[in-house]
């Protein structure tokens, strides 16, 4: 096969990979568990699926073995080479790049996954031919990725983006007193140390520490979206999420703008949130009238973040 570019997506619990063919089609996939606490062991999997999904495409025994993109739960710093804010945290400090590529003699690049998510979006996906486009993942933690022109814009610092760690925008009464618990609760604590982040409001551990708190019992973040039509705490819980999406997702638009906002991860299949979302945006909007921005479901789902690292290459 020719043409092919090869992705990997670097999740809390699993790997997954594909290799893309020119045509953006994936023509093999993969996928290994993700190591809780040891880096040697995730770069050990790693390799293993990319030998795995070179041989099966054909690659091996190539002169030069195809590209690999990597999709990683955190900042690459372009200066030190090392990665940073990761969430599996024995990724931080260390050259992640500069380990694969020792072992599989070919070119590595990297992105945060939230990039990769908005890229896969923005070149042939729900906004295929926008120019400004942002992914938005909600899951066990919450990013974005910015894409203009079918290019990822990742700053100076490799955070653009990163509204995980805004503080979460025109804060009610009431989260203002939950952000404030933090120093006797220690409840809503940020991975990166601050009360009060977007992260500590919109994530799967947010939601279910909300409804568990109001109902007395544990549910994720999916369970809550399936009882709502019959569960009024879970109705409630999924109310304050869609309000609190809706002033972060503007705050988002007050700065770039974007022809469309891409959601991802474990609740953009709701459907609900395409309804509520978008009328809830013009108070909190700079021009008060009808926002164009359009908020989308993605095209290719879980699948987006594989695809998205593949393309990073082109």
């Amino acid at each position: 096969m020719t043409n092919l570019r090869f992705g990997i997506d670097l999740g809390g619990s699993k790997i997954e990979a594909a290799a893309v063919d020119g045509g953006g089609r994936i023509v093999w996939r993969g996928r290994g568990k993700t190591s809780p606490d040891n880096y040697q062991d995730t770069l050990a999997t790693i390799v293993q699926l990319v030998e795995t999904g070179w041989r099966t495409t054909g690659v091996t025994g190539t002169r030069q073995p195809a590209k690999i993109g990597i999709g990683i739960p955190g900042v690459f710093n372009q200066q030190s080479n090392k990665v940073e804010g990761a969430s599996l945290k024995y990724l931080n400090d260390k050259p992640f790049a500069d380990d694969l590529r020792h072992v599989l003699k070919t070119e590595i690049r990297i992105a945060n996954d939230a990039n990769c998510f908005a890229l896969s979006e923005a070149r042939d996906g729900s906004a295929a031919g926008l120019m400004v486009v942002v992914g938005v993942i909600i899951g066990t933690g919450c990013g974005a990725g910015v894409v203009i022109n079918n290019r990822i814009i990742s700053g100076a610092h490799g955070i653009a983006g990163e509204i995980g760690h805004w503080h979460l925008p025109w804060q009610t009464p009431d989260e203002i007193n939950m952000a404030a618990n933090i120093s006797n609760t220690n409840e809503i604590a940020c991975a990166c140390g601050n009360a009060g982040c977007v992260e500590s409001f919109l994530s799967g551990p947010a939601i279910s520490r909300e409804y568990q708190q109001a109902s007395g019992v544990y549910r994720t973040m999916e369970e809550i979206a399936v009882c709502a039509a019959e569960d009024t705490h879970a109705e409630a819980v999924l109310t304050n999420f869609e309000h609190r999406l809706a002033r972060t997702l503007a705050m988002l638009i007050n700065i770039l703008d974007p022809d469309a906002i891409v959601l991802g991860g474990g609740l953009s299949n709701l459907t609900r949130l395409y309804e509520a979302v978008p009328s809830l945006l013009p108070p909190y909007v700079y021009t008060g009238r009808a926002v164009a921005t359009r908020i989308l479901p993605p095209k290719y789902g879980d699948a987006s973040g594989v695809r998205g690292a593949a393309w990073l290459w082109d």
